[in-house]
């Protein structure tokens, strides 16, 4: 096929390459992205418990807020979001969030009222909110899968812990390695 032509899809239906543009914004606070991950998890008789860890994780900075409620519901986005502007030890300018229920009128007015600008990202764009998307994967890959879940485990107290040795590890780590200098 290749030989004849015959391996590559006619033009109009060739694929556009998407180009990347990668941003980092340099004033904490100026962007911070928020989003839900969903944690399904089984008691020991097999039923299933959801649960909603809300994110919240700023642009320059990459410090995150991370808790857990049983719903997902425009008031515990609305708690988050003001356990947020308290956590964090700047203003927050901008939140960014996708088109969820969770986001919607009574969330976005409670931005607006507080001074924060609150920016829906285009649907089915998860990329435009990268960042938590990806710390959402380190959560799995380094916490919840190494987590065995039982009635008794204080969910809780296990995301403090794991929330604390992101931001302040992790994150030190991170930065040491980028700006190493050579001697």
């Amino acid at each position: 096929m290749k030989r004849h032509g015959l391996n590559r899809l006619p033009d109009r239906q060739r694929k556009r390459s998407i180009a990347t543009i990668r941003y980092e914004k340099q004033v904490p606070g100026h962007h911070v992205q928020v989003d839900v991950k969903f944690l399904d998890f089984k008691t020991e008789e097999g039923r299933k418990i959801r649960y909603f860890q809300y994110t919240a994780i700023d642009d320059a900075t990459r410090i995150r807020a991370l808790k857990i409620y049983e719903r997902h519901t425009q008031q515990n986005a609305i708690d988050f979001v003001d356990y947020v502007t308290a956590k964090f030890p700047f203003r927050i300018n901008t939140v960014r969030t996708d088109n969820g229920h969770e986001f919607q009128a009574k969330f976005h007015w409670h931005l607006e009222d507080a001074g924060i600008r609150h920016a829906y990202i285009k649907p089915r764009t998860p990329r435009l909110n990268g960042k938590v998307e990806r710390s959402h994967g380190t959560d799995q890959r380094e916490f919840y899968q190494l987590l065995t879940y039982k009635d008794d485990v204080d969910l809780h107290a296990k995301l403090a812990e794991w929330e604390a040795f992101y931001n302040f590890t992790g994150l030190m780590a991170a930065w040491a390695g980028k700006h190493r200098t050579s001697v």
